[in-house]
């Protein structure tokens, strides 16, 4: 079976959909989503032998479509400052980040950081007797609030979280030990303020390229003699030891040693 992975809107959640023989990797489409009709990306074709659920793409998008969706945009804009005013009115210790309607604009949904529980009901009467459709306001994390924006990271290159990320996984300062990277939160921390995403993905690489390494003060036999290991360079798979006679020896490992 052929799955299209998709991403949901311009920096949503990827899905999976069952894909026509005809679709392609880059075309923009409108599926049915959890939320009801909905519109994204297509990142890959893949072909899935397990007899999962699920749900299909209705079509390729429209001209009339692009349309709809950039009148959508314009509305939500418009949404947005109006529920800051009420915000204000209400004074709710609240920081809006961003708001969108439905494709079907039966439903708007306004994101909203904070940093403790808010009680908004009031808030949502007013929006709902202005609006007059069904109001969703969804709590996000300082990550999401990055996803939602957009920007580059510390190495120069689009967001992780936007460019292809399919969750954000939990990512500790252990992934950066293991990395050999300095552990200043600066260099570290992605844009959001918490550790970046790529501690995780690459973690995993760094602990499998890491077997078969001595550490840093162990003692090994190298082919001048016997040196104690004062570097490690684990993608490469080299080894830096100090020998008894003063001089630095480089050893490198290949990956079944």
């Amino acid at each position: 079976m052929r799955v299209a992975m998709v991403r949901l809107r311009e920096a949503g959640n990827i899905s999976g959909f069952i894909a026509t023989d005809e679709l392609q990797a880059g075309e923009m489409v409108i599926v049915e989503g959890d939320r009801g009709i909905d519109y994204g990306e297509v990142l890959e074709i893949v072909n899935e032998e397990k007899k999962l659920k699920y749900k299909t793409i209705v079509r390729p998008m429209s001209e009339a479509d692009v349309k709809q969706i950039k009148d959508n945009e314009k509305q939500a804009k418009d949404a947005l400052q109006i529920c800051s005013r009420k915000v204000r009115e209400h004074k709710l210790d609240m920081k809006l980040v961003e708001s969108e309607y439905s494709f079907d604009r039966k439903k708007i949904i306004f994101y909203f950081t904070s940093e403790g529980r808010i009680d908004f009901r009031e808030l949502v009467k007013d929006l709902a007797k202005i609006f007059k459709i069904r109001i969703e306001m969804r709590q996000i994390g300082v990550r999401d609030e990055a996803r939602i924006f957009g920007g580059v990271g510390p190495c120069g290159r689009p967001l992780c979280c936007v460019s292809f990320l399919k969750n954000f996984e939990p990512v500790s300062i252990k992934m950066a030990k293991a990395q050999r990277l300095p552990l200043n939160p600066s260099k570290i921390s992605g844009i959001c303020g918490r550790l970046m995403c790529c501690l995780f993905y690459e973690y995993k690489n760094y602990k499998e390229l890491a077997k078969g390494l001595p550490k840093e003060g162990q003692t090994v036999q190298t082919p001048r003699g016997k040196g104690k290991v004062i570097a490690v360079n684990v993608l490469k798979r080299q080894i830096f030891a100090a020998l008894e006679d003063g001089c630095i020896e480089k050893v490198s490992y290949q990956k079944n040693d």
